[in-house]
């Protein structure tokens, strides 16, 4: 890692901040992602300062493109239902992943300079302010695929081989998100557990071309179970602007202005229509 060039993403002038983590079960996950299109819109264009989003979603599973292309999509799907989750498609890379009250999500927007932000250097940026933020518990957070978690990528966030986030990352227009989910609370291995039963209902042991992780429940916790002391998103949301303040020593509250709610009206259709021609 090029920590010089990962903390240079984090040092903006000024970070605007963008909270939407107690909006509450009506905050639907398809307007997160129009969101974060429309900041990377609006930021890669030089209409806005570097965005820092948080947000929330309740018993919501995230799917990637290739989980559609399960052989019993419709019974996993039902499966998902019945144990009181909603389900929606996003429009980036990855597999599923569960998103509840617990789950604190964050997204970095940055303009793509004229020399383009290397794909490594953003994941990096985000591994080390979570770093920052946790750095007074004295335990080392790696960066490596768990790969019998869900989702597993190679910025997977772990602490002794029990992964709490996932780090990915969406580029539209001049403008790069990157977005990490942040298990802060509950039971790491519960939603392992119900997206292992979404796969098994959805391969019924059929081969498949495409590869899913074997999901062993264990190898997920959330932050409070690694650090032994029970966290809220709102204690975490604290130490998210305490370390976005130390490094830039500015930032500022927002909501959407100007042309942003029509680029985000757009966007939204845009997400939606997509969600629904994909799980036709």
């Amino acid at each position: 890692m090029d920590k010089e060039k990962a903390y240079a993403l984090l040092r903006q002038d000024r970070w605007r901040v963008v909270d939407q983590s107690s909006l509450g079960p009506m905050f639907g996950a398809l307007q997160s992602f129009a969101m974060d299109d429309t900041l990377c819109t609006a930021i890669g264009a030089g209409q806005s300062d570097p965005t820092a989003r948080s947000w929330v979603h309740h018993q919501t599973v995230v799917l990637g493109i290739q989980d559609t292309k399960l052989p019993f999509l419709s019974e996993a799907l039902k499966g998902l239902e019945e144990a009181g989750y909603q389900y929606i498609v996003r429009n980036s890379g990855g597999l599923a992943v569960v998103l509840d009250e617990g789950v604190l999500n964050l997204s970095l927007v940055f303009p793509d300079s004229e020399k383009g932000i290397d794909i490594n250097r953003g994941y990096d940026a985000m591994w080390l302010l979570v770093e920052d933020m946790f750095k007074d518990f004295g335990m080392k957070i790696e960066a490596k695929e768990i790969s019998a978690s869900y989702c597993p990528g190679s910025y997977d966030l772990s602490i002794n081989d029990q992964k709490f986030a996932g780090i990915s990352q969406r580029r539209i227009r001049n403008g790069v998100a990157v977005q990490v989910y942040l298990c802060v609370n509950g039971s790491g291995s519960k939603r392992a557990e119900l997206i292992k039963q979404f796969y098994e209902t959805g391969l019924k042991g059929e081969t498949t071309k495409f590869t899913f992780p074997v999901i062993e429940p264990d190898v997920m916790a959330s932050l409070s179970e690694l650090f032994g002391v029970e966290l809220t998103v709102q204690d975490v949301m604290l130490r998210f602007l305490q370390s976005l303040k130390g490094f830039s020593g500015s930032f500022y509250s927002s909501a959407l202005q100007g042309e942003e709610y029509g680029m985000y009206e757009m966007y939204y259709q845009r997400v939606v229509e997509r969600n629904e021609k994909v799980l036709k």
